[in-house]
């Protein structure tokens, strides 16, 4: 039998900016040292708005800004902070994740705190 005793087994989840109005949802199941590479690849890419790493009981780990935080405003960036985990679309992306149906998934997010577009001045 092979123990695993605190081995790691992550979900790792990076919110990818692909315009102004769609991001994406990419999510990696990795273990033992290859959830320290996942973690660390969603946290480098070049187009990650934020990343988190969850357990296999969907308990939140760790996460920050990306470095594309920076292409949307800091209160949108701030509402997807908070709304991650409850977020429908990444909730599916966890939940097909743990079920180990894959271990690799990207899926465009659906959210209705994408930024507005520009109103006219003055409005």
């Amino acid at each position: 039998m092979g123990w695993l005793f605190g081995g790691k087994d992550w979900n790792v989840v990076a919110v990818i900016f692909e315009k102004k109005d769609l991001y994406r949802v990419n999510g990696n199941r990795a273990k033992g040292g290859n959830a320290d590479k996942a973690r660390d690849g969603a946290k480098n890419h070049a187009r990650t708005l934020y990343w988190a790493v969850f357990d296999q009981k969907r308990k939140f780990v760790e996460g920050a800004e990306g470095h594309s935080s920076n292409l949307i405003p800091a209160v949108t960036l701030q509402k997807l902070q908070r709304d991650l985990a409850t977020n429908r679309t990444v909730m599916k992306v966890l939940e097909t994740l743990e079920q180990a149906k894959t271990d690799r998934l990207s899926v465009a997010l659906e959210w209705s705190g994408y930024p507005k577009s520009d109103a006219p001045k003055g409005e």
